[in-house]
């Protein structure tokens, strides 16, 4: 799945920048154009003349090569690459990707790149265990970037730990599987919600969560990175989409995402409803803000929203999927269960508040898909790859 591709390869300031040779070498047999973009630290372990005869291109360390005026474009690069890796990714390098710091031509393609990002960790044990890097690498993930873990062996130090950077077949295999992935879902439609909804008390106070959308949008990321058409329709959250694929429709009520979701739902293969929907809303909306001085007490008298899931549910087509969440305190098995057939869904991903690291708000997540054939436990991740896990089953569901 390689062949034809167009790979930058970064190349930092680290021992294990001899086995760009062999990252190199594995990409060109398989058909793939490399590109080397090296820090200045790089070139001190590597030389661009080895990387040039490899790659039959020029090795870009600078913004201007020459003396007449030709400069290399970043710009250019972003646009032209179908992936970029980072091997090796240096604790320094690492934290400029994450923070911006556009200081060498490595960094300003990286932040101009459209291409998904590729990052191997390669450092010292104690480097990579360190708070800083581990922060860095968390905000990378949150970018929609893939870290390729670093193994644990021999380091450079000669001490032993994790640190080591992927070994180059391994690097390979990723970007493989990644292309490979990438049209399991071509020509599907997919529907799916995220977010919270927001109601109105009066004009400026509501009824809502702490949902922040995270997972609902790593959802949407990973069905488009994998071929699929996309309708995403989000309550109001801080996110932005970043695949072409995905059409976003901002909503704020239930009611406005109910009426969404009724009119995109018929014409999709598959509905996926993560959004944390709110189950009651204020019977009546004041027209102006309620001043507390008038008011010693404030009496809400409320009302069910539009159940989306159950409504969708009703209307569902055999040729249809429908995949809901369950945000569960107490009992949690016996109410997924239950929802799962009340609503009709075909899967159900369950996780629980009494899980650390789950739930609203986090990076991370850690689930339980259940269908009618059992139930499947998942550790603690970090969203974009519990995305993946929820994809994986319902690519499995759909081929079977």
């Amino acid at each position: 799945m390689l062949k034809g591709k167009k790979i930058i390869l970064g190349i930092t300031g680290s021992i294990a920048a001899y086995k760009a040779c062999y990252i190199i070498r594995g990409l060109i047999k398989q058909g793939a154009e490399v590109q080397v973009v090296i820090t200045p630290a790089g070139k001190e372990f590597i030389t661009p003349i080895t990387l040039s005869a490899l790659t039959s291109k020029p090795v870009i360390s600078e913004f201007f090569a020459q003396r007449d005026g030709t400069w290399n474009s970043h710009v250019d690069l972003g646009l032209w690459a179908d992936a970029m890796l980072i091997a090796p990714a240096t604790a320094s390098t690492i934290g400029k990707m994450a923070n911006g710091i556009a200081d060498n031509m490595l960094i300003t393609t990286y932040l101009s790149a459209k291409a998904p990002v590729f990052i191997a960790p390669a450092m010292d044990l104690d480097m990579y265990a360190h708070p800083s890097t581990q922060k860095n690498l968390d905000i990378l993930r949150s970018y929609g970037n893939r870290i390729i873990e670093p193994a644990t062996g021999e380091l450079a130090s000669h001490l032993v730990g994790k640190g080591r950077m992927e070994e180059p077949e391994n690097i390979i295999r990723v970007l493989d599987e990644f292309f490979s992935a990438s049209a399991e879902l071509q020509g599907r439609k997919i529907m799916i919600t995220a977010g919270p909804t927001y109601e109105k008390i009066d004009p400026v106070r509501f009824i809502g969560n702490y949902s922040s959308g995270k997972m609902g949008f790593a959802l949407a990321e990973e069905c488009a990175r994998r071929g699929a058409e996309v309708t995403l329709i989000t309550g109001p959250v801080q996110l932005k989409t970043q695949h072409s694929r995905i059409h976003r429709i901002d909503v704020e009520s239930a009611q406005e995402m109910y009426e969404a979701a009724q009119t995109c739902f018929p014409t999709s293969d598959v509905g996926i409803l993560c959004a944390a929907v709110a189950d009651f809303r204020p019977e009546t909306v004041a027209g102006k803000k309620i001043k507390r001085e008038k008011e010693e007490k404030l009496t809400l008298h409320l009302q069910a929203t539009q159940d989306i899931a159950a409504s969708l549910g009703k209307i569902k087509e055999d040729n249809q999927l429908l995949v809901g969440f369950a945000l569960e305190t107490n009992n949690e098995q016996q109410n997924a269960e239950g929802k799962l057939e009340r609503k009709n869904f075909d899967f159900i991903v369950l996780n629980s508040l009494n899980d650390a690291g789950a739930g609203f708000r986090h990076d991370t997540n850690k689930i339980s898909i259940i269908d009618r054939k059992g139930r499947e436990d998942y550790p603690l991740k970090p969203k974009q790859e519990v995305a993946q896990d929820i994809i994986n089953h319902l690519i499995a569901v759909l081929t079977h």
